[in-house]
Protein backbone atom coordinates (compact mmCIF):
# COMPACT_ATOMS: atom_id res chain seq x y z
CA UNK A 1 0.00 0.00 0.00
CA UNK A 2 2.20 2.80 -1.28
CA UNK A 3 0.81 6.57 -0.86
CA UNK A 4 2.58 9.60 -0.94
CA UNK A 5 4.46 10.89 1.92
CA UNK A 6 2.61 13.86 3.68
CA UNK A 7 4.61 17.28 4.86
CA UNK A 8 4.22 16.28 8.48
CA UNK A 9 5.60 12.76 7.66
CA UNK A 10 8.58 13.90 5.46
CA UNK A 11 9.85 16.30 8.19
CA UNK A 12 9.56 13.55 10.72
CA UNK A 13 11.63 11.43 8.47
CA UNK A 14 14.34 14.35 8.28
CA UNK A 15 14.09 15.21 12.02
CA UNK A 16 15.23 11.84 12.73
CA UNK A 17 17.18 10.60 9.84
CA UNK A 18 20.44 10.17 11.81
CA UNK A 19 18.67 7.18 14.13
CA UNK A 20 15.90 6.02 11.61
CA UNK A 21 17.71 3.42 10.35
CA UNK A 22 20.17 2.50 13.42
CA UNK A 23 20.70 -0.79 14.93
CA UNK A 24 19.26 -1.30 18.07
CA UNK A 25 21.81 -1.09 20.82
CA UNK A 26 22.71 -4.51 22.35
CA UNK A 27 23.89 -4.54 26.29
CA UNK A 28 27.19 -5.88 27.32
CA UNK A 29 26.12 -5.74 31.15
CA UNK A 30 22.39 -6.94 31.00
CA UNK A 31 21.60 -10.23 29.05
CA UNK A 32 18.21 -9.71 26.58
CA UNK A 33 14.99 -10.78 28.63
CA UNK A 34 13.01 -13.15 26.98
CA UNK A 35 10.18 -12.94 24.88
CA UNK A 36 7.51 -13.93 27.74
CA UNK A 37 8.59 -11.51 30.40
CA UNK A 38 9.22 -8.50 27.99
CA UNK A 39 5.50 -9.21 26.70
CA UNK A 40 4.51 -9.33 30.12
CA UNK A 41 5.81 -5.43 30.48
CA UNK A 42 3.20 -4.37 27.88
CA UNK A 43 0.37 -6.65 28.54
CA UNK A 44 -3.23 -4.86 29.59
CA UNK A 45 -3.63 -4.40 33.73
CA UNK A 46 -6.23 -3.39 35.83
CA UNK A 47 -5.35 0.17 36.48
CA UNK A 48 -8.39 1.03 38.50
CA UNK A 49 -9.19 -1.62 40.85
CA UNK A 50 -12.96 -2.46 41.33
CA UNK A 51 -13.72 -0.26 37.54
CA UNK A 52 -15.17 -3.17 35.96
CA UNK A 53 -16.96 -4.56 38.36
CA UNK A 54 -18.80 -0.73 38.75
CA UNK A 55 -19.00 -1.04 34.99
CA UNK A 56 -21.38 -4.21 35.48
CA UNK A 57 -22.89 -3.00 38.13
CA UNK A 58 -24.02 0.50 36.42
CA UNK A 59 -24.98 -1.37 33.28
CA UNK A 60 -27.73 -4.03 35.04
CA UNK A 61 -29.40 -1.12 36.76
CA UNK A 62 -29.46 0.68 33.53
CA UNK A 63 -31.26 -3.05 31.98
CA UNK A 64 -33.24 -3.33 35.01
CA UNK A 65 -34.60 0.72 34.76
CA UNK A 66 -35.13 0.09 30.67
CA UNK A 67 -37.17 -3.22 31.52
CA UNK A 68 -39.33 -1.21 34.22
CA UNK A 69 -39.75 1.87 31.71
CA UNK A 70 -40.87 -0.70 28.84
CA UNK A 71 -43.25 -2.40 31.09
CA UNK A 72 -44.65 1.32 32.70
CA UNK A 73 -44.84 2.00 29.04
CA UNK A 74 -47.16 -1.09 28.37
CA UNK A 75 -49.52 0.46 31.35
CA UNK A 76 -49.79 3.49 29.96
CA UNK A 77 -50.69 2.38 26.62
CA UNK A 78 -53.52 -0.09 27.88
Amino acid sequence: MDHELTEKEKLTIKKYSDIIDAQRPVSLKHPAMDKMKRAAQFSPFAALTGYEDTVESARDQFVKDLELFGEHMENIDD
